[in-house]
């Protein structure tokens, strides 16, 4: 079968024909119909996420298709389920094996396209604002890089959650994307004073940053007392260097969210978030917004877009 691998972390990197893998006790195979692609896909090639899989390795973080079959162990999920899939690698192939407890059923009204753009981004998304920042209707929320993959998501589920958001992003064509999927005000991320803007603006409750560096700094400053930040990526600057001092006179609170990591020591929390995610889904409160969609044959095509910030929302690679 085809598989787009990854085989050091100098760029050597493409499709492969490898052997069809089998499934062990807990996992399933599935046959891959879509894959979405992340930023954090362009980290594992570097060897700078979290977690580094062993080379060479399958890239492909979140994807859906049909189980084909199951190892033993496993009761919850039978041949024919359309599933979606939250790994860490072995999404860009036609085939991949599994740990079933990674896997979700999807709703029958959910594409295999909309299912490889939804698992991560809303994911993330939803642990961070609900389960984390228990963000509250009327509150104002604060998006960094807010037409990307990870941000557009916060901006469609801030808003569907009764929040007033405000979405910084580079450029006409993205702020009105970030307009679109529900953000109340808008901000050029290239604009001087983001702090100025802020409080211009009345202040920001949440801070929900998938950026870093100076973005991260002004949010802060212009972050309410007993406000909450919620630092998510840092894919245009550096990490952030919190001063203690402002936390503490404005009685602020910074929240890490390692959404993946629940699944380690309490993956109920994401089965329950994608319980309630799937439902506003069906209930035409949440979509992803998918700007390009390509196919497996193109997935270095994919990656670029990605890396140069060229998309909007999710870049998505079709498999068969």
């Amino acid at each position: 079968m085809r598989a787009f691998r990854v085989e050091d972390l100098n760029g050597t990197m493409g499709l492969a024909e490898i052997a069809r893998p089998q499934p062990g006790p807990g996992e399933v195979l599935i046959a891959l119909r879509a894959c979405g692609v992340n930023f954090a896909d362009l980290l594992l090639t570097e060897g700078r996420y979290q977690e580094k899989p062993p080379l060479p390795f399958t890239l492909g973080m979140e994807a859906a298709g049909v189980v084909e079959a199951t190892g033993p162990d496993v009761s919850e999920l039978v041949p024919g389920d359309r599933v979606g899939v939250f790994g860490r690698d072995g999404g860009l192939a036609e085939a991949g094996v599994f740990p079933a407890d990674r896997c979700v059923k999807l709703p029958g009204s959910m594409s295999f396209e909309t299912a490889a753009a939804f698992m991560i981004g809303y994911g993330t998304a939803h642990v961070a604002l609900s389960h984390r920042a228990r963000l509250q209707p009327g509150e104002t929320l604060f998006v960094t890089g807010a037409a990307g993959g990870a941000g557009l998501t916060a901006v469609e589920l801030g808003a569907a959650m009764g929040a007033r958001v405000i979405a910084s992003a580079r450029g006409a064509e993205k702020l009105a994307r970030a307009k679109a999927s529900g953000a109340a005000e808008v901000i050029d991320s290239e604009a001087p004073d983001l702090r100025a803007s802020l409080r211009s603006l009345g202040g920001v409750d949440v801070v929900y940053d998938t950026v870093g560096g100076p973005a991260f700094d002004e949010a802060l400053r212009a972050t309410r007392p007993e406000g909450r930040l919620i630092p998510v990526g840092f894919a245009g600057g550096g990490v952030p260097q919190i001063p203690a001092n402002l936390l503490l006179v404005k009685n602020l609170t910074v929240l890490g969210v390692y959404w993946g990591g629940y699944m380690s020591f309490r993956p109920e929390v994401i089965r329950e978030s994608f319980t309630e995610l799937f439902a506003l889904f069906e209930a035409g409160r949440i979509a992803p917004h998918i700007s390009a969609l390509l196919p497996l044959a193109r997935v270095e095509e994919a990656l670029d877009l990605v890396r140069s910030r060229k998309s909007t929302g999710k870049v998505v690679v079709t498999i068969g």
